[in-house]
């Protein structure tokens, strides 16, 4: 996992293949880009989704291993839970065609909290349970950039 602020981006742009296009697409996405799929290049893409944040994600922990996944919030905030896979118990085994297994709800490793620039970079490893509300349950405007593993 990777937690910083975007005016870092340039830090981290080459450590893996496409990450530098998935940054420079969140530091160019504007408030007013539409709710939905943005291709990128090649596997690549963002969705750009609206919802309210929860106290609690009845899904659980998330992880996925053909996408790493960049997340930002272009409005308002909300934390994300985080913790390794290994440390979990699979609650759905891995969907390939969803790219996704899920886990039982646990104590995070790690809690990060998503706006006012702020981006987390997560890996296959690095199961993750998003949505959860910072003080009550608020509005936000999240991109979810998909980087395809090579």
């Amino acid at each position: 996992m990777i937690y910083a602020h975007i005016s870092q981006c340039t830090f981290y742009a080459n450590l893996f293949p496409n990450l530098a296009e998935g940054l420079n697409f969140l530091q160019q996405a504007a408030d007013t880009i539409a709710p939905g799929r943005h291709q990128l290049s090649g596997d690549n893409y963002a969705n750009v989704d609206l919802y309210t944040t929860r106290q609690v994600n009845p899904a659980g922990y998330e992880s996925h291993r053909k996408y790493i996944d960049i997340q930002f919030l272009l409005q308002g905030e909300e934390e994300v839970l985080v913790r390794h896979t290994d440390e979990l118990n699979c609650s759905s085994p891995y969907d390939p065609g969803r790219d996704v297994a899920f886990f039982h709800h646990t104590d995070p490793t790690a809690t990060v909290k998503l706006g006012n620039g702020y981006f987390v970079i997560l890996f296959p490893h690095d199961a993750h349970e998003p949505q959860h509300c910072v003080d009550q349950p608020a509005p936000v405007k999240k991109i979810v950039v998909k980087i395809a593993i090579p």
